[in-house]
């Protein structure tokens, strides 16, 4: 499957009068560093680390005899502009890296790298609705884009060239999961929820993404993704805030299409679970750390499957 992970936030919190109560002046002030409200230019990075070393074969483990291994590194760069509390462009360009040990065609070790930039995108955010007052908020963003193909996609090319006769150990890491770009134009819809009681809240987000034949007659399955939990503001202060989600995250994929046929080592249901710590300084610094860890990882054949994952993001909101 492709391993390149192109998540969206979604979550958004409505306008608030600061007088009201500081609390709400706090939560006003976190929902702008972040870029998600208020009129304006903001820009960051988001980073995730994920380390595949179990080798699975239908949902199974099996031996890792040559103890292969994908640590796989994409950093977000991205840009947006909000015209209003309603409406907002984000521009993303993904910098990738990842490091390998795999079976070759002798079924030898083999190690390599590859790195570079990813498939950009582009997609604007709509909120739909909000309703805000001291003790709730609770908002609804619609989500629509277009994912470019900016990646090399030239390691799809490995599916052209393997061997008649499976090798004695088989390789988890297939050229789709090496690629950095699909080579395909994709589209991409989302929606998420974000509601507040005091101090306490709840996100909720989706997005699909609607896949289109890519180069070398490749085609990566359309893939279903969610993002979303229960946290608490830890404290709420009128130059900061600092708060803690127990976040709940996951992947559905099917089989990809190469040259008409099912590639039948591409599909993937994935759950995590893990931290996230996240916090603001006034209106324009925003940041997160979170941690993840596997409860469901049911495969298709025979895949490397990821083992743990960190993610850490920073808005600036001028």
């Amino acid at each position: 499957m492709n391993k390149v992970f192109t998540s969206f936030v979604l979550a958004s919190i409505a306008g608030a009068n600061c007088l009201q109560a500081c609390d709400l002046c706090s939560v006003y002030s976190a929902a702008q560093a972040h870029g998600d409200i208020g009129k304006g230019i903001y820009a960051g990075v988001a980073q995730q680390f994920t380390h595949f070393g179990t080798i699975q074969v239908e949902g199974e483990e099996i031996p890792n005899v040559l103890h292969q291994h994908l640590d796989s590194s994409i950093s977000q760069l991205y840009a947006g502009y909000n015209f209003n509390e309603k409406f907002g462009l984000q521009l993303n360009v993904p910098l990738v890296a990842r490091w390998y040990q795999r079976a070759n065609d002798l079924g030898q070790a083999e190690r390599g790298n590859v790195s570079g930039i990813g498939d950009v995108a582009m997609f604007g955010h709509f909120q739909a609705f909000r309703h805000e007052s001291q003790h709730t908020t609770f908002s609804w963003t619609l989500l629509g884009g277009l994912k470019f193909p900016t990646g090399s996609s030239s390691r799809i090319a490995e599916e052209l060239n393997e061997p008649a006769t499976p090798p004695p150990v088989q390789s988890g890491i297939h050229g789709h999961d090496l690629a950095l770009g699909s080579g395909s134009v994709d589209g991409i819809i989302g929606t998420g929820l974000y509601g507040r009681w005091n101090r306490f809240f709840m996100t909720a987000n989706l997005q699909y993404a609607i896949r289109t034949e890519g180069d070398f007659h490749y085609q990566y399955a359309n893939d279903l993704t969610w993002f979303g939990g229960p946290g608490a503001y830890l404290l709420l202060k009128d130059n900061y805030t600092v708060g803690l989600q127990l976040v709940v995250s996951g992947e559905h994929k099917g089989l990809d299409t190469f040259m008409g046929e099912k590639a039948e080592d591409t599909g993937m249901t994935s759950v995590f679970v893990g931290p996230q710590l996240s916090a603001s300084w006034k209106e324009n610094l925003s940041t997160e750390l979170g941690f993840d860890m596997p409860l469901v990882r049911d495969n298709t054949a025979l895949q490397a499957v990821p083992d743990w994952r960190l993610r850490a993001s920073l808005t600036w909101h001028f």
